[in-house]
């Protein structure tokens, strides 16, 4: 066998050898070693209230259409209101809680608080009790949504997504929290996937959620005709009228999922898009011109321009910045412009280096 021969037959057994796209997906799905006991249980627990959501969805939309709007009004809004100021407590508790899950999302809940105390009131009760969810929501995404959806869109999606929020972080909250049909959860929970600041996430729902508050308790005050404080006799309203109120409810949930499914898929379609600049090298020039007109840089986009993982990129920036005598600061790279262009030579050879890795 001559040499060309072999050489060609060793490639044969590479390619051979070589796992498909689909194996390879599968195979990094069910892959959990990288993480430690406390990350696994928060995504065994995320994957749980993902299941008994969907199951909720089956039973409100094929078995009993007014279980929604029947659920709210027995077992939401008539015991708050006999409880009175201890119902408020109770209120702000169910508000937190029900971020949980998907099918009793923050909207409904806001209608009953214009049920229940009339617009105003409502709406103030509504503010606090979105802050508590929102945040329930994003720690929880944060403990245990990221590792989980790393899995099923790719990390480069969720990178894509960093970026996003690092220049747009509060304002892309405030108009997010504002749109009345964009799922508050959805929001709380795409918060924690990211890497976002938990103060600018909080003021920046604060912010947004004012006006979407008023918006869905005055919607809930004029639903149904009865003075607030008074608890709903379903009873008293005919069968028509209730199948009427629960098309309501089941319409505004509607809308809000089939939202919440375009953004995902617009986002993971945004993500491909970002993954394909980033391996063209797009990225690395984007983030050499910051480093040539700004002496300081967020490590972060260094890593992501040279497709590197945090843990290692994490020892290569220390032993970078020592080498090419730079500072670290907080998570910013405070360049030195004379061994600037000996950094450039490392970023292309690592990036070269990571390409090759991520093409096979």
């Amino acid at each position: 066998m001559t040499e060309n021969d072999a050489q060609a037959e060793k490639r044969k057994e590479k390619v051979e050898k070589k796992p498909t796209k689909t194996k390879s997906y599968f195979k990094n799905l069910f892959d959990f070693s990288q993480y430690d006991a406390m990350t696994i249980i928060y995504m065994i627990i995320f994957m749980f209230l993902v299941v008994v959501s969907l199951y909720l969805l089956y039973y409100i939309y094929f078995v009993d259409e007014t279980f929604l709007f029947r659920l709210v009004v027995e077992w939401f809004v008539n015991p708050i209101i006999l409880l009175g100021i201890i119902g408020i407590l109770l209120f702000l508790l169910i508000m937190a809680v029900q971020g949980l899950l998907v099918p009793i999302p923050s909207e409904i809940v806001l209608l009953a608080a214009g049920m229940i105390w009339g617009w105003l009131w409502g709406g103030l009760l509504g503010i606090a009790g979105s802050m508590l969810a929102g945040i329930l929501c994003f720690y929880v995404s944060r403990k245990g949504g990221r590792p989980l959806a790393e899995k099923f869109v790719g990390e480069s999606a969720l990178e894509m997504a960093d970026d996003l929020i690092e220049k747009h972080g509060m304002i892309a909250i405030i108009l997010a929290r504002s749109l009345p049909f964009v799922s508050f959860d959805a929001i709380s929970y795409t918060a924690g996937l990211v890497d976002m600041d938990i103060k600018k996430y909080s003021i920046g729902t604060f912010i947004g959620t004012i006006p979407r508050a008023f918006f869905y308790s005055y919607l809930g005050s004029i639903l149904i005709k009865h003075e607030p404080g008074q608890t709903i006799d379903l009873e008293d309203i005919p069968i028509k009228e209730i199948e009427v109120l629960s098309q309501t409810f089941n319409m505004i949930l509607f809308v809000v999922l089939v939202v919440l499914v375009i953004v995902f898929g617009l986002y993971y379609i945004t993500g491909k898009m970002w993954e394909k600049k980033r391996l063209s090298g797009e990225y690395l020039t984007k983030t050499k011109q910051k480093m040539n007109e700004n002496p300081k840089i967020n490590v972060n986009l260094i890593r992501k321009a040279i497709l590197i993982d945090e843990e290692l990129f994490n020892k290569k920036i220390i032993e970078w910045s020592e080498k090419y005598n730079f500072e670290i600061d907080e998570g910013v790279l405070i360049i030195n412009k004379q061994t600037l262009p000996d950094f450039y030579d490392v970023l292309d050879d690592q990036f070269a280096e990571m390409k090759k890795l991520k093409e096979v």
